[in-house]
């Protein structure tokens, strides 16, 4: 059975995400996708759907939602108040939302970005072969544009799933955030690259989907800081004329012309863009192979929990 979610309030910066736009990078079209791949694919497991089914995504606080049909919701990314008709919904849990009855999600605490995802999955039409939306080139999820009071999104077919929660955690909470350093470390003269790991940068509130600005001791590039556009990722450090390091999240340009002082690795890019504005960072550098079992080990960790997942009796 299909059915819609309404959007009854809308809080800042929702929009309909799954895992991403691949394979249109050298048209100049990025991935998008969630900024924390992680609290995204809880909230899909927590309420049964596949780990690519479209969810919504906000900045701070959710929002109000009604289902026309009886669906199971789950809210992930940090600690908030919720309640599924009006019963407390516990973050990384899911519960069921009779048809008609309201989902409220407040404010995160400690952490920015959210995920809701409701059963059967958000069903809107694909753009090249994603529904992830991209703000920045109208294209994807609803219309290409932060959802809005009065949106009424389609649901996908009820998986049939019980309510249950997350166990165990998907990965660290604490600790540096781990860089392979470049391409560009060259760049960069010796004292520059010890004064960037040596350093704790605070995350400014110039801060939206396609970019975090950090806040701390200039990085002054000995060749300057143009060069020739190059493929950018997400986790790419760049570091502008400014000598201010800006983090390249999901919905970054493709090409950059400044030097990439380092990449953060994947199992961190989630917990980088949960950190809070005003929050201090530093930074550790890993070799590849170092970077590349640590890949390893945050998906058989993230695999894991979400294999563990318990009943909640809800």
């Amino acid at each position: 059975m299909t059915g819609t979610l309404e959007i009854l309030a809308a809080g800042p910066m929702l929009t309909v995400q799954d895992r991403g736009r691949t394979g249109f990078l050298r048209f100049g079209v990025s991935a998008s996708g969630p900024m924390d791949g992680e609290a995204f694919a809880a909230a899909n497991a927590l309420v049964g759907n596949a780990p690519g089914a479209a969810a919504l995504e906000f900045a701070l606080t959710g929002g109000r939602f009604r289902a026309s049909r009886d669906v199971l919701v789950a809210v992930t990314g940090g600690a908030m108040r919720a309640e599924a008709g009006g019963r407390p919904l516990a973050p990384w849990s899911s519960a069921r939302l009779r048809a008609g009855e309201e989902l409220t999600v407040g404010a995160l605490r400690g952490a920015v970005w959210g995920y809701l995802a409701v059963s059967g999955g958000i069903e809107t039409p694909p753009v090249m072969g994603s529904r992830a939306t991209h703000l920045r080139s109208a294209i994807g999820g609803h219309e290409g544009r932060a959802l809005r009071p009065g949106d009424v999104l389609p649901l996908g077919p009820e998986p049939g799933a019980l309510p249950r929660r997350l166990t165990r955690p998907l990965r660290p909470r604490h600790g540096p955030i781990r860089v392979v350093l470049g391409p560009q470390d060259d760049a960069f003269a010796p004292e520059i690259l010890a004064r960037f790991l040596g350093a704790s940068y605070a995350v400014s509130a110039q801060r939206d989907r396609m970019a975090l600005l950090l806040e701390g001791p200039a990085l002054p590039a000995a060749r300057g800081h143009d060069i020739t556009s190059d493929g950018t990722l997400m986790g790419s450090v760049q570091v502008p004329l400014s000598g201010r390091p800006i983090v390249l999240m999901a919905d970054r340009q493709t090409t950059g012309g400044f030097p990439k002082i380092a990449t953060v690795i994947t199992p961190d890019l989630g917990r980088l863009a949960q950190i809070p504005t005003g929050a201090m960072l530093r930074f550790h550098a890993l070799s590849v192979e170092a970077a590349e079992a640590e890949a390893r080990a945050a998906a058989r960790q993230s695999a894991e929990a979400l294999a563990d997942l318990a009943p909640t009796g809800a």
